[in-house]
């Protein structure tokens, strides 16, 4: 039985909403427990899909893995298997950052090509590229990608693009690598600086951590830690789209502020009042939101996972936005789910141009990833009528309790099962 979300429009969402470990920390830490033989805890972890799929990975890894709620403990055996078994990671395309870790340790990797989102190619040449300069040999064979090594020694790396994934791996392995590695034009969210965080409790010796240049002083063996995961805060951004498009009052607890300054300054331009503490925000709209161009870009800019919301502010919005998408060429799929429900939006290339509309019209609409799934319920909670949401399961994969929540906040929100009809 197919699953979908009901939600009615015309909602006004209130009230608090705590933020727990964020998607894309949690599953890299998952693997970064690779690294060190014994028992790694983290704690504050989210309960999405995402978490049990990575746990297959790693025990097909031969890792023992235990969830317990927000706790998730990662025993490492002394060898691990070289070779990541394909059904768990044909569904989660995190599962390539092991990559880095098996090179590591192992000195030999056999992974295969991942799967995860449709949201444009995420090709793995600056992942192979920073492990060849390590001294990895690494090719594309049989649907898998390759790696071994005899020995890996530190080196100078620029990466072309500042990749979260590339720099992950490059990360996991040079910290095991002899010598120095110097990482240049390395990738800076907060998720990378959580890893570097991780890496350092265990024992590396990592330099300039938020920054583009990253140098890595290898040392010879790592030990398991005790670390808490950082405040999702794609998901906490996702909550002030959602009042900013309600008219609403919603206090986030849990995500540093700092993490989303250019998401709270663009919801200010469009009318909003924000206020901030060290650890949570408030965002308050009292009329229709005014239209925001968005770029998105590399951390620190508008970060592309927040596409779809941003395109759903501006479908309600009063005037003319542009969105320019600068990261994953496929992400305005969502556009056509968004004209589904009443959006006047066209997109040429790498732009979307979207005409705000006072009041959306309730459709059946498809999630094709999981931020375009949060922001096609943010846009039914402003149209008339009910929507219907599919393929929810992409909405699973990276927001806990999402139905939840938006009860909580007030919304008219029900997970439906049912076959869907096309």
């Amino acid at each position: 039985m197919a699953e979908h979300f009901r939600v009615m429009g015309g909602a006004r969402l209130t009230g608090d909403i705590q933020v727990v470990g964020a998607k894309n920390s949690v599953l890299k830490l998952m693997a970064a427990a690779l690294l060190a033989e014994g028992t790694t805890t983290l704690t504050n972890c989210p309960e999405i899909l995402d978490v049990p799929l990575m746990a297959d990975v790693l025990r097909s890894l031969g890792c023992s893995v235990r969830i317990d709620h927000d706790e998730v403990r990662i025993t490492a055996p002394s060898q691990p298997h070289e070779a990541a078994d394909y059904r768990s990671v044909s569904k989660l395309r995190a599962s390539v950052c092991v990559l880095g870790p098996l090179v590591a340790r192992c000195r030999r990797a056999v992974v295969p090509l991942p799967g995860g989102d449709a949201i444009g190619s995420r090709p793995l040449d600056m992942h192979a590229n920073g492990l060849r300069k390590l001294g990895a040999h690494t090719e594309i064979s049989h649907g898998k990608v390759v790696a071994h090594a005899e020995d890996l020694r530190g080196a100078q790396i620029w990466l072309d693009f500042p990749s979260m994934g590339a720099t992950e791996n490059i990360l996991m392995a040079a910290v095991l690598a002899e010598g120095t590695t110097v990482l240049d034009n390395a990738a800076r969210e907060p998720e990378i600086v959580d890893l570097c965080t991780m890496l350092a409790q265990m024992g590396a010796k990592i330099e300039g951590s938020g920054t583009s240049t990253l140098t890595v002083h290898g040392v010879t063996s790592l030990q398991p830690t005790q670390h808490r995961v950082i405040g999702d805060r794609i998901v906490g951004a996702t909550w002030a789209f959602a009042a900013a498009m309600t008219r609403g009052e919603v206090t986030v607890h849990g995500v540093d502020p700092h993490h989303i300054e250019l998401v709270l300054d663009k919801l200010r331009t469009a009318g909003a009042d924000t206020t901030a503490t060290l650890d949570s925000f408030t965002v308050t709209m009292a009329d229709r939101p005014r239209a925001v161009d968005f770029v998105t870009l590399p951390y620190p800019g508008f970060a592309t996972d927040l596409q779809p919301m941003a395109i759903a502010l501006s479908a309600v919005a009063d005037g003319t936005s542009m969105i320019t998408e600068n990261v994953f060429e496929a992400r305005f799929r969502f556009v056509d789910e968004m004209i589904r429900l009443g959006a006047d939006a066209r997109t040429d290339g790498h732009h979307a141009v979207v005409r705000g509309v006072d009041r959306l019209s309730s459709a059946p609409v498809w999630a094709s990833d999981i931020r375009a799934g949060a922001g096609l319920v943010l846009a039914g909670l402003c149209a008339d009528g009910v929507s219907e949401v599919w393929d929810v399961e992409h909405i699973d994969r990276g927001y806990p309790r999402f139905v939840e929540n938006l009860r909580a906040l007030g919304a008219d929100v029900a997970r439906v099962a049912a076959e869907p009809h096309r």
